[in-house]
């Protein structure tokens, strides 16, 4: 394909440029949109109940995604594992409706410090169900993440509050699902897994979403919609960084989201961070960035 000149010293520029240098562009990119969805879902949840937010982040990353599904072809879109489909699906919903119930009423900082606490689920989880063999010091790491959770959940305060224990519900269940996509990547491919995960959560909210229905007006349609759409290239951000780099140098960028959530919290909703905050998620991230790097040994 000719291109202006412009356009392909650009892309000359950006195919020179090293492997996870790009992966590390491409990953803090996709970082930037999921925070971008954040404040979006958090600036609607006032209105909107999440299970409608849930409807439009799927009906609309389907129709965002279709022409990749039309690419496919029927025969490619064809599945004989439909019920671990289901199972990965209803996992997945459930720990969607508990994310974005977390961003509208935790501080952004607070939710994203608790979605962070995936890999450590994951490890425990994987465990269990695919029989992973994990070395000491990654079982190590995973014990320090957990004291980063418990640090922010307080469990030896006066009251504990409800949502942070929806947000480790979130985030355990999403720790599930991701390690049956581990289970059903043998035999479905990306695509295949994307197509299943949109079109069941179209038909799960769809009626529930109409029960609870708010009609959007003007500038709440563009958020509603841009929901579904940012998050759609928001995967695909995160799938191009781990197709150009490597996972331990790629990985650690999407620590940003962190640091995103808290400024646009500060600045758009006036949050201002805990001490707990702080620490927990440090020990978190800490916990999760030793992991990928002891999986990165263990691989090569």
């Amino acid at each position: 394909m000719n291109y202006p000149a412009p356009v392909a010293k650009l892309i000359v520029f950006w195919t020179r440029l090293p492997g996870n240098f790009r992966g590390i562009l491409w990953l803090s990119l996709g970082a930037f949109l999921f925070s971008v969805v954040d404040v979006f879902v958090k600036s609607l949840g006032g209105r909107f109940h999440p299970i409608e937010i849930s409807f439009f982040r799927y009906s609309c990353g389907l129709i965002f995604l279709m022409p990749v599904f039309f690419c496919m072809g029927i025969a490619n879109l064809k599945t004989e594992r439909l019920p671990l489909h289901l199972l990965r699906m209803g996992l997945a919903f459930v720990a969607q409706l508990g994310i974005f119930i977390t961003v509208i009423h935790l501080p952004l900082a607070d939710a994203t410090a608790f979605m962070f606490s995936k890999p450590l689920f994951t490890t425990v989880v994987a465990v269990f169900m695919l029989r992973e063999v994990v070395s000491g010091r990654r079982w190590g790491a995973t014990l320090i993440g957990f004291i980063g959770v418990l640090v922010l959940v307080r469990p030896g305060s006066e009251a504990i509050n409800p949502i942070a224990l929806v947000a480790v519900a979130s985030a355990m269940t999403f720790a599930v699902a991701n390690v049956l996509i581990r289970k059903m990547s043998v035999t479905e491919p990306t695509g295949r897994i994307l197509f299943y995960y949109h079109i069941g959560g179209v038909i799960l909210f769809g009626g529930p979403a109409a029960y609870v229905w708010t009609m959007p007006i003007g500038l709440e349609w563009l958020l509603l919609i841009s929901i579904g759409g940012l998050t759609t290239i928001g995967i695909f951000c995160f799938m191009r960084a781990f197709t150009v780099g490597e996972a331990n140098a790629v990985g650690p960028a999407e620590n940003l989201r962190l640091i995103y959530a808290t400024v646009f919290g500060f600045v758009l909703f006036s949050e201002i961070p805990s001490v707990w905050t702080v620490v927990g998620a440090a020990i978190i991230v800490a916990s999760t960035v030793y992991i990928a790097r002891v999986e990165a040994q263990r691989g090569r």
